[in-house]
């Protein structure tokens, strides 16, 4: 069984047009309006969009039409534009090379702690996995890559909320609702938001049973990552105790700030 496991303030706030520089102006256009579909929680209206950049709704509009003809979006029913089906193929294959940039800094972890290592981002209201190493021992977690989970429930969706501003928290929650898979799990939005200032001050989220009962998992936001995004390590509680997250905290940290160096080249 997997471990627990399916910006930044996600609120569309107004972006400045690019200037273009030594770039190409349309194509810095086009991207930008993508940025503010996906910030926007994945469709917008022509209007919502005019508010949010300093485009000229003609110019707005013609890039638009533009995406729709090409499959990157689609105008739905209500005249509201949504991301397209074409972007899946290159979300996937990023997903991918995201993956495989992490791998070498999880299996230092592995090596270290000989606990199974993770990373997941947030895809929508879930975290989905796009990593991992499995530990050696015949007794480990496993998690699938390309497997969505619940935010409120797992290590890295926790990590990942509490880098979210609170009413962005509760929008998420509010939309998939909290299930309770176990005793241990958080069941309402004023003790998740408790919980999240607690993991904000000490830097580290820690997931306690909250997805299966006998399982811990420590896990840490990637600072600086374009998608918010998460590293862990996870295990039985017998093995995964209160001294070894003395030795995994400086671990993850060393781990994700590694992963966000390797972002930035």
């Amino acid at each position: 069984m997997a471990e627990k496991t399916d910006s930044a303030t996600r609120t569309a706030e107004p972006k400045p047009a690019k200037s273009g520089g030594s770039g190409v102006q349309s194509v810095e256009r086009v991207f930008e309006l993508l940025e503010l579909v996906t910030d926007a929680g994945g469709d917008v209206t022509l209007s919502e969009l005019s508010a949010s950049t300093d485009l000229p709704l003609p110019t707005i509009h013609r890039l638009l039409r533009t995406l729709v003809s090409l499959g990157y979006a689609r105008q739905l029913p209500n005249r509201r534009y949504a991301l397209g089906p074409r972007l899946i193929r290159i979300g996937e294959g990023a997903s991918r090379q995201f993956g495989a940039l992490a791998r070498p800094q999880l299996k230092q972890l592995v090596d270290d702690l000989g606990e199974s290592a993770n990373m997941a981002v947030l895809d929508g209201d879930m975290v989905v996995y796009v990593a991992q190493v499995p530990s050696q021992h015949s007794m480990r977690m496993f998690t699938e890559v390309g497997r969505r989970a619940n935010v409120h429930d797992t290590g890295v969706g926790k990590a990942i909320l509490a880098q979210l501003d609170d009413d962005v928290v509760r929008g998420i929650v509010g939309r998939t609702g909290m299930a309770t898979p176990t005793p241990y799990s958080i069941g309402t939005v004023d003790a998740l938001l408790r919980e999240l200032e607690l993991i904000r001050e000490r830097g580290y989220s820690i997931d306690e049973q909250e997805q299966e009962i006998g399982v811990r998992c420590y896990a840490m936001a990637v600072p600086g990552a374009p998608t918010p995004t998460a590293v862990s390590v996870s295990g039985p509680i017998a093995r995964v105790t209160e001294e070894f997250g003395s030795r995994a905290v400086p671990l993850l940290r060393a781990a994700a700030a590694a992963i966000a160096a390797d972002l930035e080249v």
